[in-house]
């Protein structure tokens, strides 16, 4: 009998510890990855099921009572389950809809968000370390509501924590800017806790939170750029923006530029204008350290940016005199 009772507690000791290392933690992970709205919705779902369950075993109480013990548990077992099963699939299927129906506030932000899709813009990680979009929510050409996914942030934690140097302050670099934008209130921020377990890359991610919520996608990546076209998602890039904005330069037009390096091919010179345009100078590479004046010969426009060709103008006069 004392062998009985040793193997008893030793089992449970050990499914105890199974628990603990390994269910129990799964289940808490799990938790904290599952939206708190969407928790709220399955719990409600699933009391709603519970008490349909009891409602239904009390009216048919005089059917049941004709079984006998074992059935007439498996019945209300199996009446249970279901009720509760199908309230949980209902209410998951319309989880967005009724989120959006309980859980929307009448803060500014949030009737941003039922004011129309097409103000949702969300930030991926790159545009947010970029700075950037920081001024841009100061000038107010950007409308809506910014969301900031919590897997987003999660990256950005993780790249703060870095043991690389230069990666660990741009993402404290990033995580500043985040606080910059939400304390200048400028424009209203939504930080979004929906995630995808099934999905591990944080683009991926992006995506199909934008496709589900029909919003615009802020970044300045420009492969990100190119997956979007493939899932249906309009991006706003940030650098094409910046491209845009840039003073037009055309062939012809003059204009000073100081030479600092030379260039890849044999004899030129590189300089750069306040914007960050490159300028690639023929024949400036007896001239780098010295401002010049230059003369435009051709402009190039790329979707990483704009680069403009020119010649020294005295070359230029040089070369016309001696024909």
């Amino acid at each position: 009998m004392g062998y009985y009772w040793l193997v008893i507690a030793a089992v449970g000791v050990i499914i105890g510890l199974i628990f603990s290392n390994y269910v129990v933690p799964s289940l808490i992970a799990r938790l904290n990855r599952t939206n708190s709205q969407d928790f709220l919705i399955k719990t409600a779902a699933c009391l709603i099921g519970l008490l349909v369950a009891a409602i239904l075993i009390i009216a048919s109480g005089p059917v049941i009572s004709l079984f006998d013990n074992l059935r007439r548990t498996v019945f209300i077992i199996l009446l249970v389950v279901t009720c509760a099963s199908f309230f949980m699939f209902l209410f998951s299927t319309k989880a967005k809809e009724l989120t959006d129906l309980l859980f929307t506030s009448n803060s500014g932000a949030e009737q941003k968000i039922s004011s129309g899709r097409d103000l949702l813009k969300i930030l991926d990680t790159s545009s947010i370390i970029d700075g950037r979009i920081a001024d841009l929510c100061k000038t107010g050409f950007l409308e809506g509501v910014l969301i900031i996914p919590n897997f987003v942030l999660n990256e950005l934690q993780k790249i703060a924590d870095s043991s690389d140097p230069l990666r660990r302050n741009r993402g404290r670099r990033g995580l500043d800017i985040l606080n910059k934008i939400q304390k200048e209130n400028q424009v209203a921020v939504r930080i979004f806790d929906m995630d995808y377990e099934d999905l591990t890359e944080v683009d991926t991610k992006l995506l199909r939170l934008a496709r589900e919520l029909e919003a615009k996608v802020v970044t300045n990546d420009f492969n990100l750029n190119k997956v979007a076209e493939f899932y249906g998602v309009e991006v706003l890039n940030i650098n094409e923006l910046s491209n845009a904005i840039k003073p037009v330069v055309l062939p012809g037009e003059e204009m000073v530029v100081h030479v600092l390096r030379d260039g890849k091919e044999y004899g030129q010179g590189i300089g750069y204008l306040e914007d960050g345009t490159m300028i690639v100078v023929e024949g400036g590479k007896n001239y780098i350290g010295l401002n010049i004046e230059i003369l435009v010969t051709s402009v190039l426009q790329t979707s990483a940016g704009r680069m403009i060709f020119a010649k020294p103008k005295d070359y230029i006069v040089s070369k016309a005199n001696s024909l």
